[in-house]
């Protein structure tokens, strides 16, 4: 089986998220200090005992960075995966049953997506008493699920007519083994970007929640740091190092996430792989050819061969008449 090459942008942006996942999951592992320990004053800059110097409580900037990062990380799959089901189960169903089924589906789903998510958000944020990691990944869940449900949808509706389908039903298969095995195999690609870009909008909006001070209320992660940065005055006092490196941060998941769904398509697209394996044999013919030693650098100028000279154009204006 002949595997498809893959970009550079890929490694790239593949490398980059796995460094991330590294500081948030290994870090904290890596340091005997809790985000609650007191290591110096109110908003010390970076030293040798804090590399990223102190919020406006004492307490590290990075060892609060690394547990952050991996709640950050944790709501963003938890809530990417959440909602990816439920939008391929939906999706799938109503494009593989069609009829009274994808209307009902779709039309619930387009209801949902006419719902402002964030307002749903803000209101389950508060009506929650307490706010885990998991609560606010099952929150935004509930309602980012759509636009998986109708990309999925989408594709499933053109796969329902194909031939494979009908052989399929008549050697007997039931609808849960059509969809496992016939349909959901041609979705995978698009199953597999929508995830990606489901994490993504989970891990900001979850930023964006707990920037707001509706994030979770047991634990630290990036929205919060930036949350307590700037509730505490640190972009008016100049301590740059209590938000810069969330932000920075959170900069850099979006990037390689986007970046890493961006390279997919290329990865999954047969006529963008073609098209760059073209360019990558290109016939040495097709350059400009170096300049021999000793001649002009006008040799390299193409020169058009000798023809016939042009006839005088034919006169077709009418003569006056005398």
């Amino acid at each position: 089986m002949r595997i498809a090459r893959v970009s550079g942008r890929f490694y790239f942006s593949a490398t980059l998220f796995l460094m991330i996942a590294l500081f948030g999951f290994v870090g904290p592992l890596l340091t005997s200090r809790t985000p609650t320990s007191v290591v110096g004053g109110l908003y010390d800059a970076p030293s040798g005992s804090a590399w990223l110097g102190t919020d406006n409580l004492g307490h590290d900037v990075l060892t609060n960075l690394a547990y952050a990062t991996r709640t950050s990380l944790i709501v963003g799959l938890l809530a990417g995966t959440a909602a990816t089901l439920i939008g391929a189960v939906i999706g799938t169903v109503a494009g593989h049953r069609g009829g009274l089924t994808e209307d009902v589906l779709m039309a619930v789903t387009n209801i949902v997506v006419a719902i402002p998510a964030y307002m749903v958000l803000i209101l389950i944020a508060i009506a929650l008493q307490t706010r885990s990691a998991t609560g606010m990944a099952i929150v935004i869940a509930v309602t980012t699920w759509p636009w998986a449900a109708r990309a999925v949808g989408a594709q499933a509706s053109s796969v329902r007519a194909r031939e494979h389908l009908d052989i399929a039903r008549l050697s007997g298969a039931g609808g849960f083994g059509v969809i496992v095995f016939d349909i959901l195999p041609y979705l995978l690609s698009y199953v597999v970007m929508a995830f990606v870009l489901q994490v993504s909008n989970a891990i900001l909006t979850e930023a964006a929640l707990s920037l707001l001070g509706l994030g979770q209320s047991n634990g630290v992660s990036l929205g919060t740091m930036l949350h307590w940065a700037l509730a505490s005055e640190a972009l008016r006092t100049g301590a740059w190092w209590a938000f810069v490196p969330p932000a920075l941060l959170l900069t850099l998941i979006a990037f390689a996430l986007l970046a890493l769904q961006s390279s997919m398509d290329e990865l999954f697209n047969p006529r963008l792989r073609r098209r760059r394996r073209l360019r990558a044999l290109a016939p040495a013919s097709s350059l400009t050819p170096a300049v021999p030693a000793g001649q002009p650098a006008t040799a390299n100028r193409p020169v058009a061969a000798p023809g016939p000279a042009p006839a005088d154009p034919v006169r077709t204006t009418p003569e006056r008449s005398r």
